[in-house]
């Protein structure tokens, strides 16, 4: 049984997940409207990961006995000033999506739940990823300043990115 503390902090978790999923579907639109499909597919592949990691938290919460209690998400931005910005934002919301994985971490290895530990070794490892991906592309924006000939072959490069299975 998962104890209240631990439990909590994942139902927030589940908000903060379904949280991050609209706002890469946002960016996505975003991405859409500026003619940047490529982008947007990286975005709603990200949107659709957000979503599968809310649910392994809903799950895990379930299998233990515990309580899911759905949050309300609070509304995305919407508007940016050019992709280098939105990756921007995008990497330092893996950040704190990172604090916070790490944070319920630290409240497992305090309450000796030793298999929340191993559940969020998966998340941990997985944010790794999650900040290199984000990291990359904003490199990737940053060498290409506001060129949008190399905008439009960054989003090609982009645009291959496979649906997570």
């Amino acid at each position: 049984m998962l104890s209240q503390t631990i439990q909590d902090a994942m139902n927030n978790q589940i908000r903060d997940e379904f949280f991050a999923a609209h706002l890469y579907l946002s960016m996505a639109a975003y991405f859409e409207d500026i003619n940047l499909s490529g982008c947007a597919k990286w975005m709603a592949v990200q949107s659709e990961e957000e979503r599968e990691h809310a649910m392994r938290f809903f799950n895990y919460i379930n299998e233990r006995g515990g309580r899911v209690k759905l949050q309300a998400i609070a509304e995305p931005v919407t508007e940016f000033s050019s992709p280098l910005e939105v990756f921007q934002k995008a990497l330092e919301h893996e950040k704190r999506v990172t604090a916070s994985i790490n944070a319920i971490y630290d409240l497992a290895v305090k309450e000796n739940d030793y298999a929340s530990q191993v559940m969020l070794n998966w998340f941990v490892d997985e944010q790794v990823e999650e900040e290199r991906n984000a990291s990359d592309v904003v490199a990737l924006f940053e060498r290409a300043g506001s060129s949008q000939h190399v905008w439009l072959m960054i989003d090609r490069q982009l645009g291959e990115r496979k649906d997570e299975d």
